[in-house]
């Protein structure tokens, strides 16, 4: 069962004439992915509606199907059927192809990431670069959609959307070079590798070190930022800019946008998830005969319902908090973190070396917060109501 997608793989491309088994075998694992995450993205869609309902004391797609389970499709259908509306000033050419920029990158990323045991569709030596280089793909896209539209709250929801992107990528890169330093390698298959064993009944994740815990939340925050996620949706802040970057986008491009955002969640999530959680591998030895690519996919739908949650829970920031948080807390950990992380690859295994790389990270958690918060103790919120 672990490898039965890999052996249906080779069964498949056995039936294709020599000289073309490779292009045939790219296209077997370009069809996985393809498939794969678009049906993850509906489940997706009908979780967090479902989920936020619950949270916010409230019905969630109840209609639609048995419970509601059929209401992505009916969201698909509804899409593909709207019109399609193009402002009479806009640039038809740009307006067209920005979602198809957000779209493909978001896949081309995907081919990097080990699904499970033999299971990366891009397996190369500097998969994690490989990843970040084809996500800086996503910025233009968004510029493209803004600036196309003719539309000031597009243009101004896109320049927004920029500058959080690009804030927040920083400390995410940042937060992988400690991984990347701890298993000398770019390879995300070489990263999963080097989190095999276990110490006692704890696997060898990187997440359980002082620097990977670290490194993980910064990861983990600046992840949401970089999907465009509550608490940072400035970009599509709805009470100020209408509906940001694609207000001037409707039916199935605007389905596609919709569409890239829940694929770039799903893609740095299983990039967290290699670099900080072991990948495909058991949190339990005992737990090594499941098959992997069932870990691999827990582990992402554990991670989406911690977006679930967040997004139900915490309220929009703004946007100078949003800036401030990047470059005054996020960064600086994140750096902090890179010198934690060489300081444990050096150190002798022991109790020593937890409490003395444990130490450098608290401080500047507590520092950094200080500062951040400037001096100021948030006592609890008193309401007054005008006259």
């Amino acid at each position: 069962m672990d490898q039965i997608f890999v052996t249906l793989k080779y069964w498949l491309v056995g039936f294709v004439p020599g000289r073309y088994a490779p292009l045939f075998s790219a296209l077997v694992s370009v069809a996985g992915i393809v498939l794969t995450f678009p049906a993850l993205f509906a489940l997706t869609t009908l979780l967090e509606r479902k989920g936020l309902g619950r949270i916010q004391n409230r019905y969630g797609p109840n209609r639609v199907g048995p419970y509601g389970l059929l209401q992505p499709i009916a969201d698909g259908l509804k899409a593909l059927t709207k019109e399609d509306i193009v402002p009479h000033t806009a640039d038809k050419v740009v307006h067209f192809v920005a979602p198809l920029v957000l779209v493909v990158p978001v896949f081309l990323a995907l081919a990097v990431v080990p699904l499970g045991r033999n299971m990366t569709a891009l397996d190369t030596d500097a998969g994690v670069l490989f990843f970040f280089a084809v996500g800086a793909a996503t910025e233009l896209s968004v510029f493209m959609a803004g600036w196309s539209s003719r539309n000031k709250y597009s243009l101004l929801g896109a320049m927004r959307a920029i500058a959080q992107m690009i804030s927040y990528e920083v400390p995410l890169i940042l937060s992988s070079v400690a991984v990347v330093m701890a298993a000398g390698s770019l390879s995300t298959t070489k990263i999963v590798t080097a989190q095999a064993g276990y110490w006692g009944l704890i696997p060898c994740w990187y997440v359980f070190t002082p620097w990977g815990l670290a490194g993980f939340a910064v990861f983990m925050i600046a992840a949401t930022a970089e999907s465009n996620r509550s608490p940072f949706d400035l970009p599509e802040g709805e009470s100020e800019l209408v509906a940001g970057y694609y207000t001037e986008y409707t039916g199935f491009k605007f389905a596609l946008f919709f569409l890239g955002e829940y694929l770039g969640l799903f893609a740095v999530s299983g990039l967290g998830i290699t670099l900080f959680l072991g990948g495909w591998h058991a949190p339990l030895a005992a737990l090594e005969w499941v098959p992997s690519w069932v870990w691999f996919f827990a582990k992402l739908l554990a991670l989406i319902a911690v977006f679930i949650w967040v997004r139900g829970t915490l309220p929009r920031l703004r946007m100078d908090q949003l800036m401030g948080f990047a470059w005054k807390f996020m960064l600086p950990m994140a750096l902090v973190n890179i010198l934690v992380a060489g300081l444990w690859r050096f150190m002798p295994a022991g109790v020593l070396r937890w409490i003395i790389c444990s130490i450098p990270v608290a401080a500047a958690y507590l520092l950094l917060g200080g500062l951040l918060a400037g001096g100021k103790q948030f006592g609890k919120r008193v309401y007054r109501y005008a006259n």
